[in-house]
């Protein structure tokens, strides 16, 4: 394995410089696609606007985000429906590693994280430990 077998825990503080925000993240090695939770979202040509809540369980904080969009894509949810999401591609800082992802924007109000990091961002980098949380550090002021 690649990336000097760097253990994580099923739970992570995931900081996304570009975005301006640090996330608390679900490590899901059964999820293909990393997404982010993301509303009021606006395309305008190759560009996407789209507001962000960073913070679990905080809907006052919220971050304005203007990216440009990489693709639109069919995504499979976790109850099996296929949803069209838009995706960007952006830098992801974790465990001292910095390195870019592809992220889907998602309504992700009624999951327990605001974000999951999917298996694509993690290939060749990490090994996931399902009984550790937090391996990296960091925390809500880590960005």
């Amino acid at each position: 394995m690649s990336g000097g077998g760097l253990v994580i825990g099923w739970r992570e503080w995931i900081t996304l410089p570009d975005l301006g925000v640090t996330v608390k993240a679900k490590v899901d090695t059964g999820a293909r696609t990393s997404a982010i939770h993301a509303f009021d979202i606006v395309r305008d040509g190759d560009e996407l606007s789209f507001a962000l809540h960073p913070r679990q369980h905080d809907d006052e904080h919220v971050v304005a985000v203007t990216c440009p969009l990489l693709d639109v894509r069919e995504v499979r949810s976790s109850s099996g429906q296929v949803q069209e999401r838009y995706v960007i591609k952006t830098w992801a800082k974790l465990h001292r590693r910095r390195w870019q992802i592809e992220l889907t924007l998602a309504s992700r109000d009624e999951m327990g994280f605001r974000m999951l990091l999917g298996r694509t961002a993690m290939r060749g980098r990490f090994l996931v430990d399902p009984a550790a949380s937090y391996l990296a550090g960091g925390g809500e002021d880590a960005a």
